[in-house]
């Protein structure tokens, strides 16, 4: 059967959806390039991008609902369901998975009971939905584990576990590096453009690590700054670590590396004359 129109928004909640659209719209020299930020501001409204929600975008740019839906079937950041107030995305990516992502992922798809037999991926009482994610470019920090895309770093099954468990009872919780932690429809207002009014946010930052900054220094011709990688032999490096340098790389991890496949822990690589 058919599927019937969407449903409108009631009126209080359209017209200050339309202003706000309105904003947006007016940053653009043409109209329809503000469809990413509105799909971003109806994500704030319901917390994920509703039928009527793309109806209300193609109605406000003057698109038809099939080619809306098609930008917000593309993208991973709009979701096409009612999830999490918290989405907890773990990198499984190949540097993180090999340091432990995919060993964390499974352990909090077990500890939130969620995913199992195909189901949803978010918890029975709507704090948390769990998810991969792709590499985030915080290879230094792997294995990276991000809720509602702020960072939190050098993770381990046991670290996550206590993440999700404070966030589903409400207590502080602290991004390793960034800005303070919102809620998923706070964070999609904040993507839609408008200001983020948490004290210190926009003050706040986190940079890369030493190992990712370590080609941009040689291109400078800048003196090579902490070695993060030991050498072979057992000897620690002797380089200095060098002003905000502060967050561990991942080499630094206390982690070991065969967390993700335990059937086939990683050991020393033999290379050809040792």
């Amino acid at each position: 059967m058919p599927q019937l129109p969407a449903p409108h928004y009631p009126a209080d909640v359209r017209a200050r959806l339309e202003a706000d659209g309105r904003q947006i719209i007016a940053r653009y020299p043409d109209s329809r390039s503000a469809l990413l930020p509105l799909l971003h501001l109806v994500q704030a409204e319901e917390g994920y991008v509703s039928r009527t929600g793309m109806a209300f975008c193609a109605d406000l740019l003057e698109l038809t609902t099939a080619e809306v839906t098609a930008v917000a079937t593309f993208y991973s950041m709009y979701r096409r369901k009612p999830s999490g107030e918290y989405q907890v995305g773990v990198c499984t990516n190949t540097l993180c998975a090999v340091m432990g992502g995919d060993a964390i992922f499974d352990e909090l798809k077990r500890h939130l009971g969620v995913g199992d037999n195909g189901s949803d991926m978010t918890t029975a009482d709507g704090k948390v939905t769990l998810e991969h994610i792709e590499c985030n470019a915080a290879c230094d920090f792997a294995p990276v584990v991000m809720v509602n895309w702020e960072f939190f770093d050098n993770q381990d099954p046991e670290s996550a576990k206590r993440l999700v468990d404070d966030l589903r009872a409400g207590r502080p919780v602290e991004p390793t590096r960034g800005a303070p932690l919102c809620t998923y429809k706070e964070t999609a207002r904040i993507l839609a453009g408008f200001p983020d009014e948490r004290p210190g946010a926009v003050a706040a930052t986190g940079g890369a690590g030493p190992a990712s900054l370590a080609g941009l220094r040689l291109a400078r011709g800048e003196t090579p700054g902490a070695r993060v990688v030991h050498p072979r032999g057992g000897q620690e490096p002797h380089d200095e670590p060098q002003p905000g340098s502060h967050h561990l790389s991942s080499h630094d991890a206390p982690q070991p590396t065969s967390a993700s496949d335990p059937e086939h822990p990683a050991g020393p690589v033999s290379e050809e004359g040792e």
